[in-house]
């Protein structure tokens, strides 16, 4: 292996950061188009949809327990599970409705995006 030179390689390096730093001053980017341009920093969750009936309801914990069909989207097999509601979500409905509903599953968290009577 030849010998290198480390310093001037570090000295190279900080001159073309700077250089390229230099180059970005004065950029105006308030005129700059925008759209077609993909801003977002984190992908939205896709809404997943099911049928099912409703087994329990505790609008203070905000929660929804419903026994619901396969969701094909998901690769889940029909199944009964709790699923985080809002008090506005669940006003109207009561044990035993058959329902329709949109949800999102972010981690282990299922939100209701959507429900209603059918």
């Amino acid at each position: 292996m030849k010998n290198v030179n480390f310093s001037a390689l570090l000295m190279l390096a900080f001159a073309t950061g700077a250089q390229a730093q230099a180059s970005m001053e004065g950029m105006d980017m308030k005129n700059m188009p925008m759209e077609g341009m993909d801003m977002k920093t984190e992908q939205a969750v896709p809404v997943a949809h099911a049928e099912g009936t409703i087994k329990a309801i505790d609008v203070e914990q905000g929660k929804v327990t419903l026994a619901h069909g396969p969701v094909a989207t998901l690769k889940w097999p029909a199944m009964t599970m709790v699923f985080r509601a809002t008090a506005q979500q669940l006003e109207g409905l009561k044990v035993g409705d058959k329902v329709r509903f949109g949800f999102r599953m972010q981690g282990s968290t299922t939100t209701i995006v959507d429900i209603r009577k059918e």
